[in-house]
């Protein structure tokens, strides 16, 4: 399943993450990537371990992390710290997967989803298209800013060559309480339905009673699986 959801949609909070991207300190981004990455990875990660980076990823790691879609659609148990990557005059990140597993120690995570926030306008830089392979279709995703895109960390992906400007996007991984993404889909549909219904139905009709019922059971069937 890829997912697109409009995480940071008020003006005034993308004015105040633009202010905290003008400080950002940056590196080589083959640094982050692991050995194989590293050799069709081309762009620049900031360093999230000072100030600057520490107060960005403050600002930015709840806006994915609370927001209700990605609690519904990733049942997250434990995620990593943000990234944040400049990409160009050139640069791309080749077709790769990412790392079935990042941390150390009890900081570990297995990575089931990944998540693109675009940052920076599409006007404002030719190319950097995120494209994702899925089984049987290919998806190219170029992002407003404020616009998160949620993917299977088992997919193959890349970013395209950025001929001109500069594309500026955070970056992170979800361990799920649901390992198996069709298994998350179907939930994610279910809660959707639920919602749904909610607006329709008395507050204790049955009908919703027996959703929130088999959604329950099947997380206690699944989760940890």
């Amino acid at each position: 399943m890829i997912l697109s959801i409009a995480a940071i949609p008020e003006a005034e909070k993308l004015d105040e993450v633009r202010a905290g991207l003008a400080k950002l300190s940056w590196q080589d981004g083959r640094a982050t990537a692991g050995a194989v990455a590293s050799r069709v990875k081309v762009n620049e990660q900031a360093v999230m371990s000072n100030p600057a980076g520490r107060t960005i990823s403050k600002l930015l790691l709840p806006l994915v992390i609370d927001n209700p879609i990605v609690k519904a659609a990733a049942r997250p148990r434990r995620n990593s710290g943000l990234l944040v990557s400049k990409t160009q005059d050139g640069g791309h990140y080749g077709a790769h997967v990412d790392n079935s597993l990042m941390g150390k120690g009890d900081a570990q995570i297995r990575t089931d989803i990944s998540f693109t926030l675009f940052l920076s306008d599409p006007s404002d830089y030719e190319g950097g298209e995120l494209v994702v392979q899925t089984a049987g279709m290919t998806q190219t995703i170029k992002g407003q800013p404020g616009n998160l895109v949620l993917y299977s960390s088992t997919s193959i992906h890349e970013v395209k060559p950025v001929t001109s400007g500069t594309r500026i996007v955070a970056v992170g991984w979800i361990e799920s309480h649901i390992r198996n993404d069709a298994q998350r889909e179907l939930l994610f549909d279910m809660q959707n339905t639920r919602s749904s219904l909610g607006q329709k139905l008395p507050v204790d009709a049955p009908e919703l009673l027996m959703i929130d019922k088999s959604i329950a059971n099947l997380m206690r069937m699944w989760a940890g699986s």
